[in-house]
């Protein structure tokens, strides 16, 4: 039977949270992957940085209205602990549980070991147990882009909207969506 071969996902990676300890490995994954500027990284780690800071200063308390965490890390770790890919991903303030998914970068050496689909589909697992709605992810429309848009579009996600020029001149902004089915029914729409 012929079809599309899916990479090999490698059992032996482990998903979890991380925080600022980080920093250093996650910038430098970003930067392995060519793709995203050096202002990009910066703000990975600045994001990074906050979601440790807000992880910290809301320890201990249990208010249950408390809002969540404005960024969430989830990482990829091999059997020696070593960061090879992260997603972060939040809800969007003022939104009916729709959360952005901002980034998920995997370390160039990892990336056809199914990496990314972990990642993606922990998130998606995740989110349902949130009773999220609705992930929204903005790309861009560079050719080097084109494998993380087809990585999308393999995973259910489609074009909701485009900002001719938003990056650049000739760098659109591209807004994928995926509906998010809830566990419970909460949320859930048809795809």
């Amino acid at each position: 039977m012929m079809g599309r071969s899916m990479p090999l996902l490698d059992a032996s990676l482990t998903l979890g949270a991380f925080g600022a300890e980080r920093a250093v490995r996650l910038e430098q994954i970003l930067q392995a992957t060519g793709v995203f500027s050096p202002d990009e990284v910066r703000i990975a780690r600045e994001l990074l940085e906050e979601a440790g800071e807000v992880e910290v200063r809301s320890r201990g308390t249990q208010d249950p209205d408390r809002s969540p965490p404005p960024y969430s890390f989830l990482g990829s770790f091999t059997p020696d602990g070593e960061l090879v890919g992260f997603a972060c991903y939040g809800p969007t303030p003022g939104t009916d549980r729709t959360h952005d998914l901002y980034w998920i970068a995997v370390d160039p050496a990892h990336g056809r070991a199914g990496v990314a689909s972990q990642l993606i589909d922990e998130v998606e697992r995740r989110l349902q147990g949130q009773t999220a709605r609705l992930l929204v992810v903005e790309t861009s429309s560079r050719s080097d882009y084109l494998p993380a848009r087809q990585f999308y579009a393999r995973r259910g996600y489609a074009e909701a909207a485009r900002v001719t020029g938003f990056y650049a001149p000739d760098d659109d902004r591209i807004i994928l969506t995926k509906r998010i089915h809830s566990p419970t029914g909460r949320g859930a729409l048809s795809a």
